[in-house]
């Protein structure tokens, strides 16, 4: 597809409370509305028995499937200018019920920039402790995975053949491209 002009008009075709619709000369594509972007949770656990990421699993209108998935959720949604690192906290406790000591930002990544231009900060959480059950808010119905690092290959494959929709941020955990926190 051609590139547009940089000046050619950015055409708004559908606009919901969390997405819209744009196009741009021939090139269609979708954004979060009132500037949202997504904090996206890489939760690392250490303990006697090794290192363990915490994962998600949820079911997904779009795919029509659970999916498997890091910890997330959006900023700014309800707090107009909420830091990446406040939403990140919230949303991993609200998600899988453990809190974190240490943060560290890896930075803004885009998941689909073909299509999408939703971005979303990705954040390492460390000094994890199990302070509450997890499981989301207003029936999201979140399942809670501590999945063994040495393991998640399989625990993925696994879930896979299951018919779960694995979220390509689960990838670097099978690439191992950021875990060495």
């Amino acid at each position: 597809m051609t590139r547009p002009a940089p000046d050619t008009p950015i055409e708004t075709r559908w606009e919901g409370r969390f997405i819209t619709v744009k196009q741009q000369g021939t090139w269609e594509y979708v954004s979060r509305s009132r500037g949202i972007h997504a904090a996206v949770i890489l939760a690392i656990d250490e303990d006697v028995d090794g290192r363990h990421v915490i994962l998600v699993e949820q079911y997904r209108v779009p795919l029509k499937v659970q999916c498997l998935e890091l910890p997330a959720g959006l900023v700014g949604d309800d707090t107009a200018g909420e830091a990446p690192e406040i939403a990140a906290e919230r949303e991993l406790e609200e998600e899988t019920g453990y809190r974190a000591d240490h943060w560290r930002t890896v930075g803004e990544f885009y998941s689909s920039p073909g299509m999408v231009s939703e971005s979303f900060t990705l954040l390492v959480a460390t000094g994890l402790t199990k302070v509450g059950e997890g499981g989301g808010v207003d029936g999201e119905d979140i399942i809670v995975h501590r999945v063994a690092l040495d393991g998640i290959a399989d625990f993925v494959a696994a879930k896979r053949a299951e018919g779960c929709g694995i979220d390509v941020r689960v990838a670097m955990l099978l690439a191992g491209g950021l875990l060495g926190v």
